[in-house]
Order: structure tokens, then sequence, then C-alpha cells
């Protein structure tokens, strides 16, 4: 009989997962699928490892299964459909490991309790991270769950480039900046060495680019410095979240608008960035298809603001050897990358046309200073490969 780990990414209102083989020396991917609509209209399907759906189920409308009923729904089908496959472990993405979790870490009662203490540092995202492992401590406390950190892979910056000019007494308990979607700017930097020798050693920004958006500066694989802060709302502009904005603003919506912190907290969330510029959509495909002026003017203010922080990034590391693009905008949005690398052509980058109309994976000309890259992320795949590492001993 192989074994399976099973891959959890809950969200708000869907949980995403990924089936890999831990039979051999490297994770190797089953299947995935997701469960949406958990608490309106749940809906799940399921595909193997080439796309292809091999299943699918709708609820009526109006039902709500919650966490607890998807989880559970995603274990009874591994059961009936997996033959031949035992889970024997479940890795899952958290956003927030604070100062105490720095690595993936094998989550009990008391782990979940800590973690839960995080809450108020990811408030949109740990409380759905964190429902799932609850479920499964009680439906299933045989299989070992694995928590890996979007923040565990920062924690090698330099000390000044986590710390905020506040008071110690303020800093001291955890006030500082984490950054983010370490997951995906660690599997970068374990796939750079093979694509990108040079960038890899040297000094490298990755741009990760999505509905969710930030930057990370790389020196020889480690995190020096990143685009996002204290929380997930900081640095780029992103699909519904404002990114940097002066703390000024913050107490102005308060004091002259009448805003609580709740509803200041749903308007830098859930009502800015590409979605409150444009008043269109979210969504970079639909605004790059419009012709509407405020949807051009959201555009050309993620590019502008990428343009900012390339070059802040680059200053932190003293220079710069190579640009890379991931995440659903950085590896699809053709258009995106050109403005960027043309804007960036300053510190050294000379965009190949051609190569970036076929998404590279280089997109710099050979004889560009600086080289730029699309490199795919997989966050997936680096938790399974955290879960088979720390569980390992009992997968023997």
């Amino acid at each position: 009989m192989a074994d399976i780990i099973l891959v959890v990414n809950a969200g708000s209102s869907s949980i995403k997962f990924c089936g890999f083989d831990a039979a051999g020396a490297e994770p190797r991917l089953l299947l995935k699928g997701q469960v949406e609509g958990l608490f309106t209209e749940p809906h799940f399907k399921v595909a193997n490892a080439a796309g292809d759906r091999s299943e699918e189920n709708r609820w009526p409308s109006g039902t709500e299964i919650g966490h607890a009923g998807a989880i559970r729904y995603i274990a009874d089908f591994l059961r009936d459909h997996r033959e031949g496959h035992s889970l024997v472990a479940v890795g899952h993405r958290v956003v927030h490991g604070g100062l105490e979790f720095g690595a993936p870490t094998v989550v009990d009662h008391a782990v979940l309790e800590r973690l839960g203490r995080l809450v108020p540092l990811a408030p949109l995202h740990q409380p759905h991270n964190l429902a799932p492992i609850r479920v499964l401590l009680e439906a299933r406390p045989d299989v070992p769950q694995v928590a890996c950190f979007d923040t565990a892979f920062h924690r090698s910056q330099p000390e000044a480039a986590q710390a905020f000019a506040l008071p110690q007494e303020i800093t001291a308990p955890g006030v500082r900046r984490y950054g983010f979607h370490g997951l995906s700017y660690e599997y970068i930097a374990s796939v750079l060495p093979r694509l990108a020798p040079e960038a890899a050693a040297g000094r490298t920004v990755v741009a990760h680019l999505g509905n969710g958006a930030s930057m990370c500066a790389l020196k020889g694989g480690r995190s020096m410095a990143s685009t996002m802060g204290f929380t997930a709302v900081d640095g780029l502009p992103m699909g519904t979240r404002c990114g940097s904005l002066d703390p000024g603003v913050i107490l102005y919506l308060i004091d002259e608008l009448g805003m609580n912190a709740r509803t200041v907290e749903d308007l830098i969330y859930k009502r800015s960035g590409l979605l409150g510029v444009s008043g269109l959509s979210s969504d970079m495909r639909v605004l790059l298809q419009s012709d509407d002026v405020r949807a051009r003017f959201a555009v050309e203010l993620f590019i502008y603001r990428i343009g900012r922080e390339l070059g802040s990034l680059a200053a932190a590391l003293e220079g710069l050897d190579a640009l890379v693009f991931t995440g659903g905008i950085g590896e699809h949005a053709t258009l995106i990358r050109d403005r960027v690398c043309r804007q960036a052509a300053w510190l050294g980058i000379e965009l190949d046309t051609a190569a970036n109309e076929v998404d590279g994976p280089r997109i710099s000309t050979e004889s560009s200073g600086v080289s730029a890259w699309v490199v795919p992320t997989n966050e997936e795949l680096m938790i399974a490969r955290h879960t088979f590492a720390v569980t390992s001993a009992g997968l023997a």
C-alpha cells in the first residue's frame, strides 16, 4: 500500500487540496481539487495530475457545510477513491507563524492553541487556516498534521529589515515586519539553482504577482527583504488590498469619516487595490481587456508600484542580478511583465519580447546585464516536501 500526503490550503469560503504520493524520494502529485462555496452552495471538484476532472459534486443552494464538512468530505473521498493508498500525513498552509514558529511544525492541541493566539496578526487568514487542523485533530488523531508557515522563510532577514521604528515595549512582543508568500519564495529559491545558477547564487528579486501580491529580495536563496510587513495588506496594491498606506490615512478615516476599526479593515482588505481603484474588478485579466479609464489607471498604478518596490529591494541587495516573475499575474500577464521590464531598463534589464510572449522561462536577452525569468510557483509541492521531511520517520 502506497502512502499519500494531503496538502490543504483553507480560505474563508473554500478549501483547496492536493494529494501527493509519498512513496518515493520526492512527493509526486496524484490529484488536486477544491471545495468552494462552503457556506452558500458547496461545490466539490477534483482532477488528476494531468488536470482531467475525475469527480464532481454539488450541494443544493443554501446548504452550509463549512470547513468541518468540507474536510470530512475530502477525507472520505480519499478513502473511497484512492484504493491502494493510505493517508499518512496532512500538510497545511498557515499564513502566520509569529516569532515562535520559524519552521514547519507538527500540530497537536497545544500547538494549535498557540497558533490561535496569532489570529490578531492575520485575522482574515489564520482562523480559516486552522479550522481544518482542528477538525482533523478530533476526527483523525492518528494522522500527523504539519503546519507550514508563509512567514518562516523570511526569518533570515537582517534585524533592521524586520524592524519598525517604534518603542521597544511595542515591538518586543512581536510588532515587526514578518513578510508573507514565503512558501512561494522558498519554492522559487529551490528551483533557481537548476534553471539559473547565477541568479540563485546572486542577488535576485522575485515578484509574486497574483490576487495577493508581494516581492522579495533574495541573496544566495535567502530572504533579505520583503514588501509585505506586519500583515499581508502591506506593500504592493493587490486584487482587493490597498498595499502600503500612510498611517495618517487610517487616522483620517477614523477621525474625519467616522469609520471604526472593522470598517477600516473591510476597506483596506476587501474594497481597495485593483477593485477599489478601477471600480470594476479585482481580476487583472478583466482590467487588461477593459477600455475603461479607471481600469487602465489601476493597471498603471500596479506597474508603477512594482517598479518602485523593485528599486527599493535592489537597494537592499546593493545591486541586482536577476528578476523573477511568478504567481497568476506574473506567470501569465505578458503585458505586465513587458511594462515592468521596460520600466526597469535603468537596472540593466533588456527584454526579449519574443521570449516574453511565450512565457519564457528566460525573458531577457542573452546580453542583458540583469536577467529576467518566468518561473511557475508550486506552494503545494513545497508544503508536501516539508510534511514529508518532518514526518519521514513515521512514514518509513
